[in-house]
């Protein structure tokens, strides 16, 4: 059952753990004033100490990504890897399109489906 997340006015979402997976799906502005919030809580979540340490990151819902909200994104995957994890990145038209202008789809794992980033998450 996936649990609210409380992050800022303008991005919303809920955490669910399946297995051996974090999945956080968010809604809402990716952006300068909500990417602290979102690098903490996400952050705190990969950093627990049993916490599954593959995260996906269900971006289907944001409906707009600065750079700020970018630059959170590398910090996650950094902090998954450093956990021994992995992080996905399911997008939408609007996020990868803004990813590719700055060349870090590869880096960030983007994937179409939550069931393609699942599938990959279970093979790491």
């Amino acid at each position: 059952m996936p649990e609210p997340l409380t992050l800022t006015v303008s991005l919303r979402g809920t955490r669910e753990v399946k297995d051996n997976i974090q999945i956080f799906r968010l809604t809402g502005l990716l952006d300068a004033f909500s990417e602290p919030a979102l690098r903490k809580t996400i952050g705190t979540f990969i950093e627990e100490e049993n916490a599954p340490k593959h995260v996906i990151l269900v971006l289907a819902q944001i409906d707009f990504i600065d750079s700020s909200g970018l630059g959170a994104l590398v910090q996650l995957v950094k902090l998954a890897q450093t956990a021994g994890g992995s992080l996905q990145v399911v997008t939408n038209a609007r996020v990868t399109q803004t990813v590719k202008l700055v060349r870090l789809e590869k880096f960030l794992s983007l994937k179409p489906t939550l069931e393609d980033a699942i599938a990959q998450a279970e093979t790491q």
